[in-house]
């Protein structure tokens, strides 16, 4: 009787060895057979497509050097390999050292925008306008525009083992009353804010937030005015700003300082203004949306003050964006510190708070 010779192991069936595969990529086994290279995906794949005659380890075989292939690829070409994305006040620290290293360099601070219209609901107090001017008539329209222009030069970068950066900086917001043309167009009030301050870099973690920088400043407020219309005051601030995802959080407390209080035009201004902000920003996909909240719980929600910001792409264009503000509260301006303001108001947005 002839005996046939032997064959080994039979070739695996296709349904055969998906059924492995499956049995197998389920253990750690095969994940260890390749050091941590091989894809469970691929394996699936592979299998999925691959002759009755190939077996388990060839697919193995083919799915390792698959990877180590694409590794080399990316070791090859690091400029095309994915970077971590970075959180919105890690890329504005970013932005700001690359810009600080060119001489000559201003940048944006707080955001820049103009208002085309801003009606207040509330109107305006005239009568101190009408005492400064000795112009018994005048009265401010309830619509106004309103500008903010913000820039900061950067004044020694990297102290500290890198930690520490010195800025020094200046604010301007306007207040124009640009459809009065019975008086002229005027502008009801200007406020002036230079400042300078400390900030340092720091990483720790709060709650799910990461605390990116912390500030400490000096900064004067004035209107610039005598008389009746005088305004100012002088502030020692603090910052400490968090970020989590599209979100940061930021936390301002402030000291009036002391011996500018003695002598002030304004002495009951913490009584409106407080001793601190607390600012929120979200932005994605262009979109920036704030929100200012001011001396809420020190005057039992009666003399606070809430801010909301959204600025917006229009039409794709790169360098403008609309904007929208909502104002309610105390100490929009300095003039108006004590007077109650309901404001709405729309144009356009140059930078924002994330930019």
């Amino acid at each position: 009787m002839h005996k046939s010779k032997s064959q080994g192991p039979a070739p695996l069936s296709a349904l055969g060895l998906l059924l492995v595969v499956q049995m197998a990529v389920s253990a750690e086994a095969v994940a260890d057979a390749v050091d941590g290279q091989l894809d469970t995906a691929c394996v699936m794949q592979m299998a999925e497509s691959a002759e009755g005659s190939t077996t388990l380890a060839e697919i193995r075989e083919r799915c390792a050097i698959t990877a180590l292939r694409a590794e080399e690829r990316v070791k090859a070409r690091p400029d095309e390999a994915v970077e971590p994305v970075q959180q919105p006040v890690e890329k504005r620290l970013a932005m700001d050292r690359e810009s600080a290293a060119r001489p000559f360099t201003i940048m944006a601070h707080k955001p820049n925008y103009f208002l085309v219209g801003a009606w207040n609901s509330k109107g305006w107090d005239d009568e101190l306008y009408q005492e400064q001017s000795g112009l018994p008539d005048y009265e401010n329209d309830d619509i106004e525009s309103q500008f903010q222009i913000s820039l900061k030069v950067p004044l020694a970068i990297g102290l500290f083992n890198d930690r520490m950066d010195l800025y020094g900086a200046y604010t301007n917001r306007s207040f124009w009353q640009m459809y009065n043309d019975e008086w002229s167009r005027p502008f009801r009030e200007t406020n002036h804010e230079p400042e300078v301050w400390a900030q340092f870099r720091n990483d720790w973690n709060v709650w799910g937030f990461t605390n990116s920088v912390n500030a400490v400043g000096l900064v004067h407020q004035s209107n610039g005015r005598a008389g009746v219309l005088s305004r100012s005051w002088n502030r020692l601030y603090a910052t400490f700003v968090f970020e989590r995802g599209d979100w940061v959080l930021s936390l301002k407390p402030w000291y009036w300082l002391k011996k500018d209080r003695e002598d002030s035009d304004n002495p009951d201004i913490t009584d409106y203004m407080g001793h601190g902000e607390l600012r929120l920003a979200w932005g994605k996909n262009g979109h920036v949306l704030s929100l200012m909240s001011r001396n809420q719980l020190e005057s039992s929600f009666d003399k606070g003050a809430v801010e909301i910001g959204w600025s917006f792409p229009v039409f794709d264009y790169p360098y403008l964006r609309g904007y929208l503000q909502y104002f309610n509260g105390y100490g929009e301006s300095l003039i108006d510190y004590n007077n109650k303001v309901n404001r709405i108001g729309i144009g356009i947005s140059l930078t924002d708070w994330l930019d």
